[in-house]
């Protein structure tokens, strides 16, 4: 018997003993059609069944496919066990909160979560239909739930599926009601999903409550109440969910707040989970907001919004004056809506991430408000402080309210980024002309990201360990004032001159190496020549941090 045989009849073994526990036809008859096509479905089943689908800080996210390694009923049955049994542990009293996007999968999902919630004796209270998930994370302490669950891949590609837990007041504390967990709490779940017995041994209740439009009002009447209504009004607006659940929400809460309602991308305005006009569904990759810069110009807007698929990000566009229109970077629109909450006089701390632009904390310390700045990833942000006025990450995610949601939520900050445009739009100007008045007053900051994508993750080990034994002594011929090294905390390695800084750390979402960089440029007069040599210079950092690290750039 060859080795390769041996292999073979191990994970023919392995699928079949994952057969007779699965509890979906559907899943089961893939399997089968796998182990009829041995061995040309080896890699593919060794894939499947390289290990089960890990329950980290982001919850679960992986491709719809059947088996241990995949998004599908049997995962998300354990999933859902492993959180009942933990609340229990805990002694979290209280229902669990439950809602889902339009996905593929994500409705049979939140269903299955719900029949384990209420089969562990807890009530599930169910979404009245696919919605964004900044509605549930509202609703987790509005309806004072132990925790939440989200079935949401967010911006990920169609094929995947994933799943996203909050945590309620009792569990979260003041800080974390309503944030998604961190650690101990996901490897706690983790322990008690592994801490499983057979599926078929855990108890099933009904699908839950289905709660009816009054969440939903609720979270309208709430981010609503976050525009000043003695603030201008009027404004062209157009937007797009981007095949997501988000078109409806925001409509409804820009008519609320007292806006006209945007004009969506027709092609794009209804769920579709097969996100059929764009290449990836999120709003950061190129081309992905072509069709709402096209109908921007059709239209004579003042603003364009874009949401990604769960709407907890929005992206921005604007005119730029040569009847062209420019997507803004997550760090500027986030000193935007800093910027003018500095203005309006929000009192708090104003906080944002390692490799979020530096312009927050010159902006902080230059009119005194409190700063502070996390590790990456909304979890850490939600937690900075009982004071927290504004929190922003680079990766468009804006919480504009953290009194009543603290997550990130791409449809509070439409509002508020719709506020900052019709105050412009009422003096003739644009939010490209508060950005101009910004850099006069606190320099240019032009950010930058070197992304290298590996097949062999190893690769990106080997990068940091180069950047930790050979770091540079200057960058863009000015001596580093600041290097700083986060392990064991976290694999980040910054280093830092007077007027620039490089972050680099691996994705942790991804097979991708990342360097942020950022360069600041005095204007002197002259900010189109700033800006010029500021684009040139991140260009020229670029090159000299992919030297270090050993990739292409």
């Amino acid at each position: 018997m060859t080795e390769e045989t041996t292999n073979l009849d191990a994970l023919r073994a392995d699928v079949l003993q994952w057969i007779t526990d699965d509890p979906d036809k559907t899943s089961r008859d893939e399997l089968y059609r796998l182990l009829d096509g041995l061995p040309a479905a080896g890699p593919d089943l060794t894939d499947r069944f390289a290990g089960r689908l890990k329950f980290g800080t982001a919850g679960l996210r992986g491709p719809l496919r059947a088996g241990p390694n995949g998004m599908n009923l049997a995962v998300v049955r354990a999933a859902a066990a492993g959180l009942a049994n933990w609340l229990d542990a805990k002694g979290a009293e209280g229902p669990v909160v439950i809602g889902y996007d339009a996905r593929h999968g994500s409705r049979a999902f939140a269903a299955e979560t719900a029949r384990v919630v209420t089969g562990s004796g807890r009530r599930a209270l169910v979404m009245p239909g696919p919605l964004p998930t900044p509605v549930t994370a509202y609703a987790v302490t509005k309806l004072g739930a132990a925790a939440a669950v989200q079935v949401t891949a967010s911006h990920n590609p169609p094929q995947d599926n994933g799943y996203k837990v909050y945590l309620g007041r009792e569990l979260g504390g003041d800080l974390g009601a309503g944030a998604q967990i961190v650690p101990p709490a996901d490897t706690e779940i983790e322990a008690a999903i592994e801490a499983l017995g057979p599926l078929s041994e855990i108890p099933l209740g009904d699908e839950g409550e289905i709660l009816d439009d009054k969440v939903v009002d609720d979270y309208l009447n709430a981010v609503a109440s976050v525009v000043d209504p003695d603030d201008p009004k009027r404004l062209a607006s157009v937007a797009t969910p981007m095949h997501g659940v988000g078109g409806a929400t925001l409509v409804r809460a820009m008519e609320r707040a007292g806006f006209p309602a945007p004009t969506l991308v027709a092609r794009q305005a209804d769920p579709d989970a097969d996100f059929p006009t764009v290449a990836f569904p999120n709003p950061e990759e190129p081309g992905a907001i072509d069709l709402l810069k096209a109908l921007a110009i059709e239209e004579g807007a003042d603003v364009a919004l874009a949401l990604d698929p769960d709407a907890d990000r929005c992206s921005v566009a604007v005119p730029v004056g040569d009847g062209t229109w420019r997507q803004l970077s997550g760090n500027e629109v986030g000193v935007l809506l800093a910027d003018h909450w500095m203005r309006k006089g929000r009192k708090g701390t104003y906080a944002t991430t390692i490799v979020s632009t530096t312009q927050l904390k010159a902006m902080c310390e230059k009119r005194g408000f409190g700063y502070m700045e996390t590790l990456t990833g909304f979890k850490w942000l939600a937690r900075t402080s009982a004071d927290l006025a504004f929190a922003f990450e680079e990766a468009l995610g804006y919480c504009v309210a953290p009194e009543f949601l603290r997550d990130k939520d791409g449809i509070s900050a439409s509002l508020i980024v719709s506020e900052i445009a019709a105050g412009q739009a009422a003096r003739m100007a644009t939010l490209q002309d508060r950005l101009d008045e910004l850099a006069e007053e606190f320099g240019v900051y032009e950010t930058g990201q070197l992304s290298v994508r590996v097949e062999d993750l190893s690769e990106i080990g080997a990068c940091m360990k180069r950047l930790r034994a050979h770091p540079p002594t200057s960058l863009l011929d000015e001596p580093v004032t600041d290097y700083l090294d986060r392990l064991p905390d976290a694999d980040v390695v910054t280093v830092t001159t007077a007027n620039a800084r490089v972050v680099c750390r691996p994705s942790g979402t991804e097979p991708k190496l990342k360097a942020y960089l950022e360069v600041r440029e005095d204007v002197g007069g002259d900010l189109a020549g700033a800006r010029e040599r500021a684009r040139a210079s991140v260009e020229a950092l670029k090159a000299e941090i992919a030297a270090v690290l050993g990739v292409p750039h």
